[in-house]
């Protein structure tokens, strides 16, 4: 498969315990249909090739889950659940034998994305420099912030779940990135080989401050989202609710 335009990696190794659900946390439904699912119409228009994370013991269910989509797809084990960090490097050995032009990566319960803003990510100009694109919103009470320097770039990443001071409205990711080849295949190995990478209360791998770290040697790009909703990962049954609402009224 070597030659893939874009590929997809697709962290799913979570259970849907929270939600309620006997099942992986990607086969849960969402408005009659499973998370995969979701993704699967989203992001079918864009993707050459899946990269799903999972969960031995989830391996099976998702590889026929997978299969009855349709999607090209390649499933990786993430034994201890130790951090987005190490999920998102799961593939990295099968990516640098594909080469891919661009990598995707999307958390598996980021099912509210609209298809205008795909549309907007894969129309992001290949090559004039920026290393990461994504949408983000500004939004009330974030679970994550993004902080940018009088510059505009994003200098730190605050988490509500480490303990971090959260202001009261803030600008959040919508699990969403686009990232170029050299920065999937060298610049993200290189931040997970540093120190000091892990959380000040949870102690996991977060992804999400390789965003800081990748401004101090390329650039990251951002485009407002259409709608705060697009932001919900679906985590609670109350997440699950606003989003099936909000599927609804679309």
């Amino acid at each position: 498969m070597k030659g893939a335009t874009r590929v997809l990696v697709l962290p799913a190794a979570g259970t849907g315990s929270r939600l309620g659900s006997a099942l992986p946390k990607v086969l849960t439904p969402v408005a009659g249909r499973s998370m995969l699912a979701h993704l699967a119409a989203l992001h079918g228009p864009w993707i050459d090739r899946w990269h799903i994370v999972v969960r031995p013991a989830d391996r099976d269910a998702v590889t026929a889950a997978g299969a009855a989509l349709g999607l090209d797809a390649t499933i990786h084990e993430q034994p201890r659940p130790i951090g987005m960090l190490d999920a998102v490097l799961r593939p990295l050995d099968t990516l640098r034998r594909e080469a891919p032009a661009s990598v995707w990566i999307t958390w598996c319960d980021q099912v509210g994305i609209r298809p205008e803003t795909l549309a907007r990510l894969a129309a992001a100009p290949a090559g004039d420099g920026a290393m990461v694109t994504l949408p983000t919103c500004r939004k009330a009470a974030p679970y994550v912030h993004l902080d940018r320097d009088a510059a505009g770039r994003i200098h730190h990443v605050r988490h509500r779940r480490e303990g971090d001071a959260m202001p009261d409205d803030g600008e959040a990711d919508a699990g969403l990135f686009a990232l170029s080849a050299s920065a999937y295949l060298d610049e993200l190995p290189r931040y997970a080989a540093a120190p000091d990478t892990a959380g000040a209360t949870t102690g996991e791998r977060n992804f999400l401050p390789f965003l800081p770290w990748i401004e101090r040697v390329g650039r990251v790009d951002s485009f407002p989202c259409l709608d705060v909703e697009e932001t919900i990962g679906v985590n609670t049954p109350a997440d699950l609710a606003a989003i099936e609402t909000y599927l609804a009224r679309r």
